[in-house]
């Protein structure tokens, strides 16, 4: 099963109180996931670099929470999702309802998907999210998320890729294309270099 670590007080203030380590096990074995380890973020990044705790300085003593969920719930690797998840099995919330509202007919958002693609990848999805705003917090999670699937239910990437650009620094028209990947040159979300 995946695990995700997720920071316990973030994590709380979202869940709208604080719990005991065992007051959150149990929450977690009602909803069918496993509270599997609580770390520091210093232990943590010690851990996932194998290095000695003592030579990490710039990470704080927060609490991380380390959860297993299952392997089908993609909903659940981030912690904006595990918190929503917990707060509707509790009936702190409600499922939410996204409304898909259909492009405008001016071709001014228009996502041209180039003939040689086809062979690459056949299919192409597009979509724009307004009103999104991204703490450092919140931008990291996405990341992370996206990156948790690109490495599973994207196979590695083979099945599907996600780009995320910030809608206020390109310009329409979009296009799709396939190209060799010494060409492509690109700035990443919330990056100022090109790569």
């Amino acid at each position: 099963m995946p695990t995700i670590a997720v920071n316990r007080d973030e994590l709380f203030k979202r869940l709208g109180r604080t719990y005991t380590e065992e007051e959150f096990n149990d929450l977690c074995f009602e909803f069918g996931i496993e509270l599997d380890e609580v770390t520091t973020e210093k232990q943590f990044k010690a851990k996932e670099l194998g290095i000695n705790q003592t030579t990490i300085m710039d990470q704080e003593e927060e609490i991380i929470y380390r959860i297993e969920i299952p392997a089908n719930r993609y909903d659940l690797l981030c912690l904006e999702g595990l918190a929503r998840a917990l707060n509707i099995f509790l009936e702190r919330s409600t499922i939410p309802k996204y409304k898909l509202s259909e492009p405008s007919s001016n071709h001014q958002n228009e996502l041209i998907v180039l003939p040689n693609t086809q062979k690459i990848r056949p299919f192409v999805v597009g979509a724009v999210l307004r009103g999104v705003n991204f703490t450092k917090l919140s931008y990291n999670s996405f990341i992370d998320l996206q990156d948790k699937l690109h490495q599973n239910i994207c196979r590695k990437r083979t099945l599907v890729a996600i780009g995320t650009h910030d809608l206020d620094t390109i310009q329409w028209p979009f296009y799709y294309d396939a190209r060799e990947p010494e060409s492509i040159e690109f700035i990443p979300l919330k990056q100022t270099r090109k790569i």
